[in-house]
């Protein structure tokens, strides 16, 4: 029996916990974990897997600033290290796990327009999470843009949709020979074409909105977006919290979601829905395959 094909959006929050300290050996055990969920979906579902990197590029760019001898890299060419750092540690820990498969790591470009509104208002949290009164001098310092992020607040940056992939028909090829792809890692390079040629981009895509740009692409039977919540909550926070098992877009048309963190998901999850898609799952890491199951998270279907 053929398998069915699932994009995995595993997020970077999953990957780094927040609060957690951004050190590569955290990371490696976040990963290890985060693995043995991808590995068990991949016995029953063709894998492709996207990646947050929101607390990674966040640390690079923080470290670069420090270091006052060269100018600060631009926001893709952290973006694109990134997606080898983080997708080296995922295929390694893949491929320990499972070693008669085929595990390939593809650095992604992806295409945005330049007059996508997106600019002129940041809304993507990147780097680590901090006290009010902290972000606001950074921000004074560097010229930041900061914004709430629950109780904290973080450095954001714009976040504009995705046009187009690239490394697409690399990836199909290498999906059609069997391989777990880890692909289009933090939203993907954002790029544009300027008299023909591609050019980077200041910014850092929402990697939920590219993991369903790439499964519309795909095809893909489903959509799994693992973060560090339990489901889609209608009240987050409040004493009236609710978890939504099953919804639709229309549904979710009807209520608000932050635009930090579950917003992008839900926007992304209805785009695929709307577009054909058959399932999207939303849900904690540790639940990935009992989501896709509809036995936890929140399961967003067609109407």
């Amino acid at each position: 029996m053929t398998k069915q094909t699932v994009v995995v959006a595993l997020g970077g929050n999953a990957l780094l916990r927040r609060g957690e300290p951004l050190e590569a050996s955290t990371q490696r055990i976040n990963i290890a974990k985060a693995a043995e969920t991808i590995a068990a979906i991949a016995e029953e579902y063709n894998v492709v897997l996207v990646h947050g990197n929101g607390p990674q590029v966040g640390l690079l760019a923080l470290q670069g600033l420090e270091y006052k001898a060269v100018n600060p890299y631009p926001l893709d060419v952290l973006g694109s290290e990134t997606q080898g750092m983080i997708g080296y540690m995922l295929m390694q820990e893949l491929k320990n796990l499972l070693p008669e498969q085929h595990v390939s790591c593809m650095l992604t470009q992806m295409t945005v327009d330049p007059a996508d509104p997106a600019f002129a208002d940041p809304t993507k949290p990147i780097g680590p999470v901090y006290q009010e009164a902290e972000a606001r001098d950074l921000a004074e310092k560097y010229h930041w843009t900061v914004k709430p992020d629950g109780e904290y607040f973080r450095r954001v940056v714009p976040s504009p949709q995705p046009t187009g992939i690239v490394e697409d028909d690399a990836i199909t090829a290498l999906i059609k020979q069997g391989h777990l792809v880890i692909c289009t890692g933090g939203g993907g390079i954002p790029v544009k074409k300027v008299d023909g040629k591609l050019v980077g981009v200041e910014a850092v895509i929402d990697k939920d909105m590219s993991a369903a740009f790439l499964a519309k692409q795909l095809e893909a039977d489903a959509l799994l977006i693992l973060t560090d919540a339990q489901a889609v909550f209608l009240d987050w926070g409040k004493p009236t919290q609710k978890a939504l098992s099953s919804t639709t877009p229309a549904e979710l048309a009807n209520y608000e979601f932050d635009a930090g963190s579950m917003g992008p998901k839900i926007e992304a999850s209805c785009e695929f829905i709307n577009q054909g898609g058959k399932l999207v799952g939303i849900g904690a890491l540790e639940d990935g395959l009992r989501i896709l199951k509809g036995e936890a998270g929140t399961n967003i279907i067609s109407e």
